[in-house]
């Protein structure tokens, strides 16, 4: 199926389908700004949308060397115009959205916000997202009261904290020695600081029974404000960034030769407890099913004191490159 009006290159693919891409190597850069601005402002700064009209606003789309728009980017903007359309006194509880079409880099995006429902307990908002006339990304968030209710929730996994772990960066330069241009310079406008629960893996051998999970601790690399609703947007971002990667592990390296183009086809979060995204947060994931070109991965995020955060679900498609 290669229709251009389906699907979201993921991990830097460069399928015909995408509407944006994602993957941690290449969708953590909030901008394309000097190597000296700070990261975290840029982000910030990205999800700062212009009010056009009623309802409608702007969002910046960075002129980076991705083929499309990454997905995350277009996902927290559009959670941003459906909260800014609310009296902020209710949070996000849920997220679903569908990647439709591809993004440009380059391009502002508009974001069309229908205001479904006001009760007494939720707000519903959907978001439709346009660009040069075109609608490439839609997506439906409720806001919920918060109210008492039943308290439980599995535990986190086990884990090294965060600080006995090495960076991302550190490890590719391990590897890599001297990183090429490219991959330096997006280094240093990375919006988040990923570190890997599990060494990675590069060769065919080091994937030899490896079960279809990963896991990273990640934080914004510097203080994102104290508005709830952008630290909510941020995370959205973050969490298109490597969910995906989960199928893939006992398939294929995730660092070297791809042998797979990935295209992310929706996404859905449920936001359990408040948090901040400029703290550690684990993102766990996990793929129960890969099958018919398709597979499905769903991610927990925990804070580092164990409490379940965010729930995450995303299917993508894989074909096999050359196939």
């Amino acid at each position: 199926m290669n229709d251009p009006e389906h699907g979201a290159p993921a991990g830097g693919g460069t399928a015909d389908d995408g509407t944006a891409d994602s993957g941690a190597a290449d969708s953590g850069a909030a901008d394309s700004g000097a190597a000296d601005d700070n990261p975290a402002e840029q982000l910030v700064d990205l999800l700062d949308l212009e009010r056009i009209e009623e309802d409608i606003f702007r969002g910046r789309s960075p002129q980076e060397s991705l083929q499309r728009v990454f997905g995350g980017q277009v996902a927290g903007q559009a959670l941003v115009a459906a909260g800014r359309t609310t009296d902020g006194a209710r949070p996000v509880n849920s997220l679903h959205a569908y990647f439709l079409r591809p993004g440009r880099p380059g391009v502002p995006i508009v974001y069309q916000v229908e205001r479904v429902r006001d009760g007494r307990s939720f707000t519903t908002r959907r978001v439709v997202a346009i660009q040069q006339g075109r609608t490439i990304f839609n997506l439906t968030a409720s806001f919920h009261q918060p109210e008492p209710g039943i308290e439980q929730q599995l535990p986190m996994p086990d884990v090294p904290e965060p600080e006995s772990l090495p960076p991302f960066g550190d490890e590719l330069r391990a590897h890599l020695g001297v990183l090429p241009e490219a991959l330096a310079r997006m280094g240093r406008r990375m919006a988040f600081d990923i570190r890997y629960v599990e060494r990675l893996r590069w060769t065919p051998a080091e994937i030899e029974g490896a079960e279809p999970r990963s896991a990273v601790w990640m934080r914004a690399v510097g203080p994102l404000g104290d508005d709830p609703l952008v630290h909510t947007c941020a995370l959205t971002y973050a969490s298109d960034m490597m969910l995906l990667d989960a199928v893939r592990v006992p398939v294929e390296p995730l660092w070297g030769p791809r042998g797979f183009d990935m295209a992310s086809l929706d996404h859905a979060m449920w936001f359990h407890r408040p948090f901040r995204t400029d703290e550690w947060f684990l993102y766990q994931q996990e793929s129960p099913i890969a099958t018919g070109a398709r597979g499905l991965a769903r991610g927990q995020i925990f804070d580092r004191h164990g409490r379940l955060l965010v729930s995450v679900m995303q299917e993508g498609l894989f074909r096999k490159i050359g196939g």
